[in-house]
């Protein structure tokens, strides 16, 4: 299959310069925000995919400064595209003339940075709900107590969101909880830590190395929720939390969150996510939620990586600023502007 990028103004002006040079039988692979690399060239650069030999006039736009690491990542990226197409629609057209308020629709979703994918699918009438889980349990199943460690890059909101749990599922039900901090890397973040804790009346135990941490989980055995907070690693970190990650995840009773800034670029999402795999994390969180306006990213990874979005936070607020993720409340992160505009301009 060939790929060819096209830059535009807007997704739709890419898909027609598409359809007049590759025809109806061409696939959308990807669509997203131009880099600022290429920006120039147009708002959005979205992606095609055709078995036909490509037109030789018009020439592809090229990237300058592309290294061999960045090109076999995005090919690599391409081809997990192409696989999950693939997987999801079963061998179905995806690239059709659309109807004039399916392509609004569907242009509105790409715009939230909603998966071209599924974007298509949502505007032509498949449930939201088919591509993402939400899961707000906390600890394994089939587990007595709760063991929850939260993990993720630094500057996310692992500390705050970790005392929010615990303050609303430990402290609210009256049942005994603790708090471990593994984050030895910041300079007073376990005071930081204890200081709250301490208003909340929780028990709070910094431990310093992954076996430590293994005893302390032991010795609250009687607790019914322990959370821990881990140290956020950045991309020449990682090594260094090579042990804690190997603890939290073969560890039985740990139910790992990854705790990821809503307002992050996408591709910087997926990076991310992608970095911190060696945890095994077991489901997604989402901070800073009133941060942004664009909310596709969160359903794209939760579906690419087929793991359920537990928790999503906004503010500082304790605990206040923290709601379970519900079908309703993501459904309307993403779609809710869409519904809006087309009940409008139908009122008109």
């Amino acid at each position: 299959m060939r790929l060819k990028s096209y830059f535009s103004g807007t997704v739709e002006a890419a898909m027609e310069l598409a359809r007049k040079e590759l025809g109806e039988d061409a696939l959308l692979v990807h669509a997203r925000p131009a880099m600022p690399e290429t920006r120039h060239l147009g708002a959005y650069e979205v992606v095609f995919g055709s078995n036909a030999p490509l037109n030789p006039h018009p020439a592809a736009p090229k990237t300058e400064g592309a290294t061999p690491d960045h090109l076999r990542r995005d090919l690599a990226e391409m081809k997990r595209e192409i696989e999950r197409l693939s997987k999801c629609l079963s061998g179905a057209r995806i690239f059709s003339e659309p109807a004039s308020e399916e392509s609004e629709r569907c242009a509105h979703l790409i715009a939230n940075e909603l998966d071209p994918m599924i974007a298509q699918a949502v505007a032509r009438g498949a449930s939201l709900d088919e591509f993402f889980q939400v899961d707000a349990t906390l600890g394994r199943r089939g587990a007595n107590r709760a063991v929850v460690a939260l993990v993720g890059p630094p500057g996310a909101g692992k500390t705050t969101t970790l005392v929010k749990l615990a303050a609303r599922y430990g402290l609210a039900s009256r049942k005994p909880a603790q708090i471990l901090s593994a984050d030895v890397f910041r300079i007073a973040a376990a005071d930081q830590l204890r200081s709250l804790a301490a208003i909340l009346g929780i028990g709070c135990d910094v431990v310093e190395t992954p076996v430590a941490l293994a005893q302390a989980i032991e010795e609250h055995r009687h607790k019914d929720f322990v959370f821990i907070d881990t140290p956020g690693l950045g991309r020449d970190d990682m090594e260094d939390g090579t042990d804690l990650a190997r603890l939290i995840a073969s560890h039985p009773e740990i139910d790992t969150h990854l705790v990821l800034s809503a307002s992050m670029k996408p591709a910087d999402m997926a990076r991310v996510i992608e970095r911190y795999e060696i945890f095994q994390p077991k489901k997604f969180l989402f901070t800073r939620i009133d941060e942004t306006a664009s909310f596709g990213a969160l359903l794209n990874e939760a579906w690419r990586r087929e793991r359920p979005i537990s928790f999503l936070a906004t503010g500082q607020q304790i605990p206040d600023d923290l709601e379970a993720a519900t079908r309703e409340k993501i459904g309307g992160l993403i779609t809710g502007p869409a519904i809006c505009t087309r009940t409008a301009g139908a009122a008109a």
